[in-house]
Parts: C-alpha cells; structure tokens; sequence
C-alpha cells in the first residue's frame, strides 16, 4: 500500500509540473547518465553480424577506443561452457577481490598469479550501438583455459569443473592453431587480402576437429556393425551418419549404463535452439566412473552385435542381456 501511495504521489506531482519543467527534468537526468557513461571506454570496432564462430557457438567480440579486443560477458561464460547468463540475472557478479564466478572457486586460486596476466574484472564499456555492455579482455580467454588445465594437470579439479576442463583443452588447440596462421597472414600480408571470416571459420574447423577426436570413446566397430544389422553402407558418401543413430545410441548405450543417466545427461548437455548440443554426452561421464563403465558396456554392446545376423535378433538379445536401467542415479557424473 505504501509503493502504491507513493506512486500515485509521484504521478500527481508530475501532472503538476509544465511540460517545461517535465522537459527540463528529462535532460537533468539524461545529462546525469551520460556524465556517468562519459568515463566509460567506447568500441571502436564490432564483429557485428559476422561474429567469432567457436565450435559452432557464435562470439560477439569488439576493439575498444584504448585498442583492449574484449569479449562480451555472455560470449565469454558460453565459450567456457558455462551458462550465458551470471548467476543470480543480469549483469556481472565477481568475489570480493574483482574474481569472476568461473575463477572464484578455491582450487583455482593458487594457479590464478602463475597463469594469468593482468586484470580479472570484468570491463563496463559502450558497444558500437551506444548499449552498455560486459565483457572481459579477449586474452583472458585463453589464459583461463591455462587454470583450468593446470587444475587438472595437478589433480586439484573438481568433478563439477571437469567438462570446463575439457573445453579448454580443446579451445586451447585449436587457438594455437589459428594463431600461427594469423601470424602467417601478418607476415605475408594475406591478412589484407583474405576474407573477413576466413580466421573464424578455420577456428571452427579446428575446433570440430577436436570435438571429432572426443568421440572416439565409441569404437568404429560399434557403428560398422549397426550398420550392418540396419542393412547400411559403411560409410555414408558423405560421411554423416543418420539422424537416427543418435536415437539409437540413447538406446542401446546411456538407457542402459545406469539408472537415472538419460535425464541427468539431458540436464548437463541440453540441445540449443538448433537442436544441437554443446558437447557428446560422455564428456560428462567422470574418468574414474563413467568412461570405464562405458568402454565395458561398449564392449559388450558390439559382441552382441557381432552374434546377431538381423537388427530385431541383436534387440532381442539386448533387452534380455542388458536391459533398461531404473530411475535410481547411480553412476557418478559432473
């Protein structure tokens, strides 16, 4: 009752006061907020509608008037592997001493001296549009990567950082690798000729790359012989498979490793709005647990396969060798 008195207040005072008066209020306080954004640094230049593609995940990313190439906030955590959004709403939330939520975590403090240099906070600016915007130094990027790396070199990760650990391995290769091309370019002068998207799109096939090595935790027999219970040629002439085969992997492989896993997975690695996800589902499964489980229900997965002349003989045999978990978790995940 007290807002709302206050409001009504408010409304009547304002229907007192001139249109002059109501005009010069409105400069006041637009002259009050520019005052207080004039401080701010300005973009100079934006990757506007041709954003930094890392692994298929578009990366907004400016140069400010001082020359800092920053990365705005969402775009940061998403690359990480992180949820776009800080904890808690909108806007940036950091430790006492200016650390970033996905730096703020005990384990990591220690490696933060050795291996990042210059300043974790974050940076308010005015993007090219004249929006305020978050964001943090573009090398930041890779010098968070190098913690998290470093964490699991000496063993001090967590489970719950290990897939963050996993995407910086990947996005660490795959910048060292479009670094020395861009070095190239420099060198010879390409940079003046080449495309504009030409760094970003490399950057993704390196990227792609990496994620194709991850999924070698399933056997190439394991699809060979799906294939050929499904009547298939191995390969495909594109080498895609079907869009099938991820339904059939849900089946025959994470309904059965434990019970509870298929929701718990689609929890951790949803699809985005393109029907894609951020990673293959075993990145989530734990080294000590998960991927031994895994390697062991593979194995016995394909032997079955090998035993059976037809796809209906091989789920026959599936469901009474190795049927569907229950509802109860019990295999350790991130």
């Amino acid at each position: 009752m007290r807002n709302e008195s206050k409001s009504a207040g408010g409304k009547a005072r304002a229907e007192k006061l001139s249109p002059e008066q109501r005009s010069d209020i409105a400069k006041r306080a637009a002259a009050a907020r520019w005052e207080k954004e004039r401080g701010l640094p300005k973009a100079r230049f934006s990757s506007g509608e041709t954003p930094l593609m890392v692994g298929g995940i578009p990366i907004d990313c400016y140069v400010l008037d001082d020359g800092m190439r920053v990365l705005t906030q969402e775009s940061f955590l998403v690359a990480m592997g992180r949820a776009a959004k800080a904890k808690g709403g909108h806007g940036v939330r950091t430790s006492v001493d200016k650390t970033p939520p996905f730096l703020a975590a005990s384990n990591l403090k220690p490696l933060i001296d050795v291996e990042i240099s210059g300043s974790t906070t974050p940076i308010e600016f005015i993007s090219t549009s004249g929006a305020k915007v978050w964001g943090y130094p573009a090398e930041l990027l890779p010098q968070t990567c190098r913690v998290y790396l470093a964490a699991r070199d000496q063993g001090v990760l967590h489970a719950s950082q290990r897939h963050i650990a996993d995407r910086a391995d990947i996005l660490v290769r795959a910048l060292a690798s479009v670094g020395i091309a861009a070095l190239v370019d420099e060198a010879t002068g390409y940079q003046e000729v080449r495309d504009r998207k030409a760094l970003s799109a490399l950057l993704d096939q390196y990227l792609n790359q990496e994620f194709a090595a991850w999924a070698k935790r399933f056997p190439d027999d394991f699809y060979k012989q799906m294939f050929r219970l499904r009547g298939w040629q191995y390969p495909t002439a594109s080498g895609a498979k079907p869009g099938v085969v991820g339904r059939y992997t849900m089946d025959i492989v994470y309904d059965r490793l434990a019970p509870g896993i298929v929701n718990e997975l689609e929890t951790l690695n949803p699809k985005n709005e393109r029907g894609n996800r951020r990673a293959k589902h075993h990145q989530f499964l734990t080294e000590e647990v998960g991927h031994p489980a895994l390697s062991q229900h593979l194995h016995a997965v394909v032997t079955l396969m090998r035993a059976s002349s037809s796809w209906e003989q091989f789920k026959d045999l599936l469901d009474r060798s190795l049927p569907r978990k229950g509802d109860t978790l019990n295999l350790e995940l991130d």
